[in-house]
């Protein structure tokens, strides 16, 4: 009933209006993590972050001196080229003796050439490329469309955990180093081990992590479980705690921070679930670091309830060992609230090409009534009322999404079926842990 109500008042909501839908409010942008902030902290937790702060700027500067001090000759190389392909050219579904071809050991040298001082990797590089040279950036720098050229070379998003950076580097080291026995993996699993460290470095003291480390600021500083940013990093920090497989290799001392690490990751997950009258929901693309309130990111991602990564922790708190009370109570409360704010009886409309109607293209995506047709998710909801929220690039916050822009209306995921694939995981995961009303 609650998904029908939902549907319909959706319904209601993507028909054509005598007038505009409202603009419900405006982004703010988060806060950086500075020491301003941190002051009012008391003693013993203000001494913790204030010691990130300080390792932080000082991975920063190392990492800006080492790329200067390689380029102190006057050569500059060119940016590598930006990945082609969603996994970057590191797929990690491949058959095991995959990873000892000379193919994947090629990718293997590029991940570890472009493995910053810090131990992290950017974002969005292609690693088939050739490996790093002297004094090369260690990032894309994208073309921007339309444009003669790249666009000016910029720091940012060196070392970040965004768009799977880091993670689908560690991983695939980890396969590689396993089809390399002896010497022939020793760069590889050195590479993995300072990876694994940069992380371990990268985690707040309160166990959240930040989208870029070294920070770089603005929203970035915020607790991101955006792209399930965090939920990948608390995976991987897990199986590197568990010792087996691909990560029988990993130092004890490394492993035993990584269990403490999950853990605190696991704490902090279950700390920011969103509680609304009384009940506890889903979870927010970003949580303040310091408050863990929600925070917007992009002046089009308002603070709200975030259904794609609300799914992906539940996939995360599904996952065995470690059960307790706890974490079962959060998925059972998350998995009511999924199926609480599914849609049905309406499509996203796919995008249509010039050369089919010039003017559905110009017009572009469009909620639309189908009967049948769902369920479906919207990208964001309003915390307090459930409903679902839209943002533009103007930092306008909508009510309907069909009132956005054609630009951004057209250019971001917001309506999916991917909690759908959740409830299916949790409909098996419940049978064994049931609700305590059904015990």
């Amino acid at each position: 009933m609650r998904i029908l109500v939902a549907a319909l008042c959706l319904v209601a909501c993507a028909a054509p209006r005598a007038a505009r839908a409202d603009i419900v409010g405006h982004m703010t942008p988060a806060e950086p993590l500075t020491e301003a902030r941190v002051a009012g902290l008391a003693a013993p937790e203000r001494e913790a972050w204030l010691a990130y702060l300080a390792r932080s700027r000082a991975r920063m500067a190392a990492d800006q001196a080492s790329l200067a001090a390689e380029r102190a000759d006057g050569a500059v190389p060119a940016a590598p080229p930006h990945a082609a392909s969603g996994d970057g050219g590191m797929p990690l579904g491949r058959p095991a003796a995959w990873y000892g071809s000379p193919e994947a050991r090629r990718v293997a040298d590029n991940i570890v050439s472009f493995q910053t001082p810090a131990g992290g990797w950017g974002k969005n590089t292609d690693r088939t490329g050739p490996a790093r040279q002297r004094g090369q950036h260690y990032i894309a720098i994208d073309t921007v469309p339309g444009a003669a050229g790249p666009r000016k070379e910029v720091w940012s998003f060196v070392g970040t955990i965004d768009n799977g950076a880091t993670i689908a580097e560690l991983r695939f080291l980890a396969r590689a180093q396993a089809q390399a026995a002896g010497a022939a993996g020793h760069a590889y699993r050195d590479a993995f081990i300072k990876g694994a460290r940069y992380l371990l470095e990268a985690q707040y003291p309160n166990g959240g992590y930040p989208q870029v480390y070294p920070l770089q600021g603005g929203y970035h500083d915020a607790i991101t479980f955006n792209d399930n940013a965090m939920a990948a990093v608390t995976a991987l920090l897990g199986e590197i705690a568990a010792g087996k497989g691909d990560y029988a290799f990993v130092p004890a001392p490394v492993a035993g921070e990584a269990r403490e690490a999950a853990g605190k990751a696991l704490r902090l997950i279950l700390a920011t679930q969103q509680v609304v009258g009384g009940a506890r929901t889903g979870w927010c693309q970003q949580h303040d670091a310091l408050t863990l309130a929600p925070v917007g990111a992009r002046n089009f991602e308002p603070p709200s309830l975030a259904s794609a990564e609300s799914a992906q922790l539940l996939n995360l708190l599904m996952r065995p060992p470690g059960q307790d009370a706890a974490i079962e109570a959060a998925v059972h409360a998350g998995a009511a609230w999924l199926k609480r704010v599914a849609v049905a009886d309406v499509a996203w409309s796919e995008p249509v090409s010039a050369a089919v109607s010039a003017s559905a293209a110009a017009e572009g995506r469009k909620l639309v009534a189908k009967p049948g047709a769902g369920p479906l998710w919207s990208r964001f909801y309003d915390i307090a009322t459930m409903k679902p929220v839209f943002g533009d690039r103007d930092r306008s916050i909508h009510d309907d999404v069909n009132e956005l822009g054609a630009e951004r209306r057209g250019g971001y995921g917001w309506y999916g079926d991917g909690p759908a694939k959740t409830l299916d995981s949790y409909a098996r995961w419940s049978r064994g842990h049931p609700p305590p009303a059904a015990r």
